[in-house]
Formats: structure tokens, sequence, C-alpha cells
């Protein structure tokens, strides 16, 4: 699966309106602010912060 690029540039955190990293191994939309995971269900962003995972510190890209 691949994002569109475009799609990444306008797509924002629901939460902190910051900017969103594309996690292509665990297709996932990462808030690095927020320490968020956005889910890529059938090539759809699930932006909805009941949906999204905690990360670790461990987690964070780099």
């Amino acid at each position: 699966m691949a994002l569109d690029h475009k799609l990444l540039e306008i797509v924002a955190c629901p939460v902190c309106k910051g900017k969103l990293n594309y996690d292509k191994e665990k297709a996932e939309l990462v808030c690095r602010a927020d320490r968020l995971a956005y889910p890529i269900q059938d090539d759809i962003p699930v932006l909805l912060e009941s949906r999204a995972r905690t990360l670790s510190l461990e987690e964070l890209p780099s």
C-alpha cells in the first residue's frame, strides 16, 4: 500500500493539527507530538482519536 504524497501533505493529526508521518511497515500515520498512531484500513486513514494507538518513546520514528 502506498499513500498518495499529496494526501500526506494535507492530512493532519485530529488532536493537535500537526504533521503526520507515514509508517509504511505498520500501515499507520504517526503523530510524534501526541505519540499517537492512526491505522490505515483498506487504503483509508482512520483519523479518529478513539482508534489511535498510543506509542511508547521507543516506537517513535526518528
